[in-house]
């Protein structure tokens, strides 16, 4: 077992204006009852097992930022029925089961690039971090980071399982929905990790990843995650060299366990078809085993001149098609997709072609209700999900 040196301060932490307060929270959540079994997780780490074989593929989708207020009944049967509907399209169109992961019931957390953000006013405000720390509105009040939160993004990703666990009760353990999220915020994931019989696991969610901004090999959040035993993912970006993705590969998976970790690509369509191969080379000739997913999404984000995030379809597309190649040339299963989907048709990502000089710097979005990153609608997620399967 690869042994980590104690890392520095967790990067991308809420700025607590009341340490006291985060300290009886963590506390709270170190009391509170798991929120996923070990055995679920368990199951999850089996079916993407067969996956890295190349005997099932990964469908794992849902919103950039979950929000407290879609705890309710409505939304969250949408967002499943969303879910189940891209898993079954996969299954119909290649024949192979499908592991569905929502990033669901734990998504309430985001890294941001600055710290804060300007409004037209000029008044500057704390950047809106997820709902687990404060509130999108751009208001100071709202802004201002609140640990009780975090028992709150508890008790909604409860009332998300409960549903997730009625819905999937009669299917066979290995078919049914799983969550994933970012595991990003210290004070929220640490108190919640759990023993099982020979270890322990992070009970926050089924599977849990490292963000491209805070897979530092000898920071917090690798560290952490090298302790658990539920199946990690890592987010690889254009900044990741092949040294850092085989040192990832050996660190979080020491003991070579097919499923226990998954690499999602999200490169960019200018770079996957230049960088991906080597990185897939590299970790196959000197890492551990890995599961290689394709998020298209974050790789293609694009603002425009008012300050609106969008994402071009095609460059999406493009991406999807350099990832099956790479993964092809290879000679290594191509795993699956990890999206940002939403599950009424929204207009956050545009039809523009992924040569284009640019996006037009204003374009009618109508129905643009993202808290943060904007997502496929329903009929775009289709048509990628399709695309992805004809490449296969």
């Amino acid at each position: 077992m690869t042994v980590l040196a104690v890392p520095a301060a967790p990067a991308q932490q809420p700025p607590w204006p009341d340490p006291e307060h985060a300290a009886t929270v963590r506390g709270l959540l170190a009391d509170r009852p798991p929120l996923v079994t070990w055995s679920e997780c368990a199951d999850l780490l089996t079916a993407l097992a067969a996956a890295h074989r190349g005997e099932r593929l990964v469908v794992q989708a849902g919103d950039c930022a979950e929000r407290f207020a879609d705890a309710e009944d409505g939304p969250v049967t949408a967002r499943l029925d969303h879910l189940d509907a891209l898993a079954d399209q996969v299954r119909a169109a290649t024949g192979a089961p499908c592991v569905a992961v929502g990033r669901i019931a734990g998504q309430y957390a985001k890294p941001r690039s600055a710290p804060t953000e300007t409004r037209a006013d000029g008044v500057v405000l704390p950047a809106y971090r997820g709902d687990l720390v404060n509130a999108p509105e751009p208001t100071p009040e709202v802004r201002r980071p609140d640990p009780g939160r975090m028992v709150t993004a508890y008790d909604c990703a409860a009332f998300v399982l409960a549903h997730l666990r009625a819905r999937t009760a009669g299917r066979p353990p290995q078919e049914r929905l799983h969550t994933a999220h970012e595991a990003l915020v210290a004070d929220y994931e640490q108190p919640l990790v759990r023993t099982h019989r020979t270890g322990r696991y992070a009970s926050s969610g089924h599977l849990v990843w490292i963000g491209d901004r805070t897979r530092d090999c000898d920071g917090w959040h690798v560290h952490w995650a090298a302790g658990v035993d539920n199946p990690i993912a890592v987010k690889i970006g254009p900044s990741t060299t092949t040294s850092d993705a085989v040192r990832l590969s050996r660190l979080l998976n020491p003991d070579g366990v097919p499923g226990r970790l998954t690499f999602v690509a999200r490169l960019g369509a200018r770079y996957a078809g230049r960088m991906l191969p080597d990185l897939v080379a590299e970790v196959a000739r000197r890492g551990a085993p890995v599961l290689w997913l394709c998020d298209p999404m974050h790789g293609n984000t694009v603002r425009m001149r008012g300050g609106a995030k969008t994402r071009p379809v095609e460059a999406i597309h493009d991406e999807v098609t350099g990832f099956v190649r790479a993964l092809r040339h290879r000679r290594l299963p191509p795993g699956g997709l990890h999206l940002e989907v939403a599950p009424d048709e929204v207009t956050e990502c545009l039809a523009v072609p992924a040569d284009a000089p640019a996006v037009p710097d204003r374009v009618a979005q109508p129905r643009y209700t993202s808290a943060c990153d904007p997502r496929l609608s329903p009929t775009q997620a289709r048509d990628l999900v399709a695309h992805f399967t004809r490449l296969l």
